[in-house]
Formats: structure tokens, C-alpha cells, sequence
């Protein structure tokens, strides 16, 4: 079985920056695109960056140029490194995958526990 766990998460000032990291266990699939998800609050879950398996990238546009998302596939690892945080940056933090079942032949959708950022002076 696959799972996810995110880590990284903390209390920082405005203007810092924090690394996001997302482990994935288990064996018997491949990996196929990967995604951070943030939810605040009170507000539904929102995409922040995504990472295709070939390393196309996508953020939202309320991260764009202060966030960073990359991939390590040889070590089922994934970042999110995050600059210039603000306060409205302060959510839980999802990792999403979607992976592949080769022995099964079937794709499935895993996401992590989520590590909490939060952004205060």
C-alpha cells in the first residue's frame, strides 16, 4: 500500500521561508504527477504547484515566483519550497500523487496527513 507523509511544517515570520517535504512508502507502482493542496481555515482545499513526472511545472497564482515545487523520484520524494511566506500563506499543507498500481493495473489517488504553516508575526 502507498502512503504519504508530508513534513516541514512549522511557525515562521512574514518574509521567511520554509521546505516542505513529501515521502512516499511502499512498493509496486510508478509515480505519476504530484501535487501541493493547501486548505485555511474555514476554506476549501486549493492547488498550489504541481509536477508532472517529466518535471513540467504549474503554481497558482498566488504563489507564482515565491514558491518552488520539485521531485526526486529515485528517493519518492517531493518539495515545496516556500519564499516570502505571508500570512495568508498560513494553511494546512496537502502532498497529492497520483500513482499507478503496475501489478494491478490501476491508477489510484493518495494524499498525506497534511503539516500545518503558519505565518505570524
Amino acid at each position: 500500500q502507498v502512503q504519504v507523509v508530508e513534513s516541514g511544517g512549522g511557525l515562521v515570520q512574514p518574509g521567511q521561508s520554509l521546505r516542505l517535504s513529501c515521502v512516499v512508502s511502499g512498493s509496486g507502482f510508478s509515480l505519476n504527477t504530484m501535487a501541493w493542496y493547501r486548505q485555511a481555515p474555514g476554506k476549501q482545499r486549493e492547488l498550489v504547484a504541481s509536477i508532472t513526472n517529466d518535471g513540467t511545472t504549474d503554481y497558482a497564482d498566488f504563489v507564482r515566483g515565491r514558491f518552488s515545487i520539485s521531485r526526486d523520484d529515485a528517493n519518492k520524494t517531493a518539495y515545496l519550497q516556500m519564499s516570502n511566506l505571508k500570512p495568508e500563506d498560513t494553511a494546512v499543507y496537502y502532498c497529492h500523487y497520483n500513482v499507478f498500481y503496475t501489478y494491478r493495473d490501476k491508477w489510484d489517488s493518495i494524499w498525506g496527513q497534511g503539516t500545518q504553516v503558519t505565518v505570524s508575526s
